[in-house]
């Protein structure tokens, strides 16, 4: 089972690391970007990375630690992801009053709207 938890904890690191990649990808060198890319949405193994772009593993990783530290740094600042999530937390509870509360077409036209919101995140 403690296997099974690492697992699910650098699942869950991926996730979160893709998030603050989507948000303040942008703002990272392009070399560090592309090796970022390659590690956390490519899912390849440091070792391929470096066989890949003739340099060390731990070329690899100090720069995806790096990254990853830039990232996070970030998000403590702006704190973009967390709005992004704590405004679809706000639809889906929206979707839900529209769906219990309301008629049939408040409801739809409600959910409509929260949708139309969902595309422009």
């Amino acid at each position: 089972m403690g296997s099974e938890e690492k697992s699910l904890s650098e699942l869950d690191e991926i996730v979160e690391l893709s998030y603050l990649y989507d948000f303040y990808g942008a703002l990272l060198k392009e070399n560090h970007r592309s090796i970022f890319e390659d590690y956390v949405l490519s899912n390849l193994s440091l070792g391929e990375i470096a066989k890949e772009r003739q340099i060390t593993r731990q070329g690899v990783y100090d720069t995806i630690r790096r990254c990853r530290i830039r990232l996070k740094g970030y998000e403590e600042k702006l704190h973009l992801v967390e709005k992004f999530r704590l405004t679809k937390e706000k639809l889906r509870e929206i979707e839900s009053i529209a769906r219990e509360g309301q008629d049939a077409e408040t409801a739809k036209e409600i959910t409509a709207l929260a949708e139309e919101i969902y595309e422009l995140m």
